[in-house]
């Protein structure tokens, strides 16, 4: 019986080809609009993803301020100095942190032959670049060797080499840096950010050379990689620095605490619901497909009246008229996405990326909107193509199911 109805669904189709067609032209657009707009979603998030890879994830960062609280015998605007003292009282004091570097920056000039420039210059310790997932493109990153020795070695960003050295092979030459000899040992993959440091126009030395221009006792700031949970660990230090600088832990301006994974939780939500509107968007896009289907499925019932009569009065029962009707509604929805998941991969592949960091940062093609149809997006389309397609059959087809056969028969 089933077999037979789905014959019947599928020659009436047949039947009205024209219509049917159409039909699916409707189904296809929307279902690509879905895609489409799920893709981007996906692609913004990624590329915005990209400019906080540099960050690391579970990395907690303090940065000296001033007090806005008083405290005991502290008065309010009092400065906060990070000392390598602190880095101590950090280890001994939280323990769930994994590993913790200082940084010294000093605004030094960089020369090399005749080219000289401006650069921040970062000391920091040789596993700095693996916390921070640094990618070196050329050379290595300095070892704790080179720490322990205090090698005069030093690792330069993207936009540091491309100014001093340009076309030049830079491994192993020597920078001056504020009059001091630095043999190049490495060199840094562009890469993209988002906030005020920027990596690729800095210098990274060991931070025992770094003292030889500049006092490494106070500290820019002190990065640390931690195990467990983050708000734990970023009140656990909030708590250790105030003991140790007396200042009330509540007092947020006396030493900021920068939560990597607190702002990539902020990002995913910001991101999450850009995506959920562009699915929205597109379901009442496809929506516009679906009424046209069951509009259709209406008239296909009217103009069948007689025929379902007939069907009745033969022993066919409600559920079977039921199916007979949803079956016809979910082939057009099936065919239809299928052509618009064609169209949309077609429209994904000859858009290619859409610009988004490279229309303000220089050589930032990977932060572009990437419209990449992967898996979950299919899913999620499916998911929405399906419910559209049963709500849009499912009206017509319950009308049709409860036709009085001898009403249908006598219908002209």
């Amino acid at each position: 019986m089933l077999i037979e109805l789905g014959r019947q669904a599928y020659n009436a189709l047949k039947h009205n080809r024209r219509r049917s067609i159409l039909t699916m032209l409707g189904m296809a657009w929307g279902i690509a609009t879905v895609v489409l707009l799920l893709a981007y979603g996906a692609g913004f998030e990624r590329g915005l993803w990209v400019a906080f890879r540099s960050w690391g994830t579970n990395l907690v960062f303090i940065f000296p301020g001033r007090t806005s609280l008083q405290a005991g015998g502290t008065k309010a605007g009092s400065e906060v100095k990070l000392t390598t003292n602190d880095l101590d009282y950090l280890q001994a004091e939280v323990p769930l942190i994994k590993r913790i570097s200082p940084e010294s920056s000093k605004q030094s000039t960089a020369a090399f032959g005749i080219r000289s420039g401006s650069y921040s210059v970062s000391g920091v310790y040789p596993y700095y670049s693996r916390m921070r997932r640094m990618d070196v493109e050329f050379g290595t990153f300095f070892t704790e060797l080179d720490e322990n020795t205090h090698s005069r070695v030093a690792v330069l960003g993207a936009d540091v080499k491309k100014k001093l050295f340009s076309g030049q092979n830079a491994l192993g030459e020597k920078v001056r840096v504020d009059g001091i000899s630095y043999e190049v040992i490495g060199i840094l993959r562009h890469v993209i950010q988002n906030g005020d440091e920027d990596m690729n126009s800095k210098i990274y030395v060991p931070f025992s050379a770094m003292s030889d221009i500049k006092n490494t006792y106070y500290l820019n700031a002190i990065a640390m990689e931690y195990e467990g949970d983050h708000e734990k660990v970023a009140t656990a230090v909030r708590h250790s620095m105030a003991f140790h600088h007396e200042f009330d832990p509540k007092d947020k301006r006396a030493v900021f605490v920068f939560d990597v994974f607190a702002d990539l939780l902020d990002l995913r939500v910001i991101t999450t619901g850009i995506k959920i509107l562009l699915g929205f968007i597109g379901l009442l896009t496809l929506g516009i497909g679906g009424v046209g289907l069951m509009n259709i499925m209406l008239v296909s019932v009217t103009q069948r009246t007689r025929e379902i009569g007939v069907e009745k009065a033969l022993g066919a029962r409600s559920r079977h008229i039921l199916i007979q009707f949803l079956a016809e509604a979910l082939v057009i929805t099936l065919v239809g996405g299928l052509a618009g998941v064609v169209l949309a991969y077609l429209v994904s592949w000859s858009v290619g990326s859409l610009t988004l960091w490279s229309a303000f940062i220089d050589n930032a093609n990977e932060g572009d909107i990437h419209l990449t149809i992967d898996s979950t997006t299919l899913i999620a389309s499916s998911l929405i193509l399906a419910f559209v397609g049963i709500v849009s059959g499912m009206l017509p087809a319950i009308k049709a199911s409860r036709l009085d056969p001898i009403e249908a028969l006598r219908y002209e």
